[in-house]
């Protein structure tokens, strides 16, 4: 059993898609980001850098935080969506950390300036916005190649997928990117996706271009 500590944002969705991807039973504790319960002592004891997602696999007492430790830790743990070695391994650890170290960190200050505080700093506006268009276009190249970003579908898939899914908070035109658009659209279609999108909120419905 995982206990999994979220809220409804991309990196919260990453670990419950991936969690009903690989059919793992898992409770699942709010930490309303909103609300600043994300400085809560209980949370700070498993996620010192204060953020979400974090979990505990009460299998064998071990915590993890960063939703990309979470991923490689839930795929190591089924077997699934992760080759053990080979060059399957090494690209879905490339395009996991792409995911880690540009789309998401990128796309984040693209929402905080064009979403939440337009108007305040033209020049980051146009930098964030150019830099995430950049790398749709990275990303849809790479698609014009493969099915799927590692070739299979993987970890990585489910790490860059809820970033893309906040498409119009970035002010981005999704059908401009065709190769984006097919694998966003395959990936939105899988039920397991739709659940783990939906948590901690079952209100929330995944976007569509």
């Amino acid at each position: 059993m995982i206990d999994l500590y979220t809220w409804g944002t991309p990196n919260g969705r990453k670990a419950a898609i991936a969690l009903e991807e690989m059919e793992l039973a898992y409770n699942v504790h709010p930490i309303n980001i909103g609300k600043d319960e994300q400085f809560q002592p209980h949370f700070l004891k498993i996620s010192p850098n204060n953020r979400i997602p974090a979990m505990i696999d009460q299998d064998n007492g071990q915590s993890v935080f960063e939703s990309g430790a979470i991923l490689i830790y839930l795929a190591e743990k089924t077997g699934k969506f992760y080759a053990s070695s080979g060059p399957a391994k090494w690209s879905t650890l490339e395009w996991l950390m792409w995911q880690m170290g540009g789309q998401g960190p990128m796309f984040g200050q693209a929402h905080h300036f064009l979403k939440f505080n337009p108007g305040k700093a033209p020049y980051a506006e146009e930098r964030y916005y150019n830099e995430t268009k950049r790398l749709y276009g990275v990303l849809d190249r790479r698609l014009a190649e493969v099915e799927y970003v590692a070739g299979d579908y993987s970890i990585a898939d489910m790490a860059i997928f809820p970033w893309c899914a906040r498409f119009e908070w970035q002010q981005v035109n999704l059908s401009e990117y065709k190769n984006v658009t097919r694998w966003y659209n395959v990936i939105a279609d899988r039920p397991a996706v739709q659940r783990g999108y939906k948590v901690p909120d079952d209100t929330q419905e995944i976007p569509r271009p």
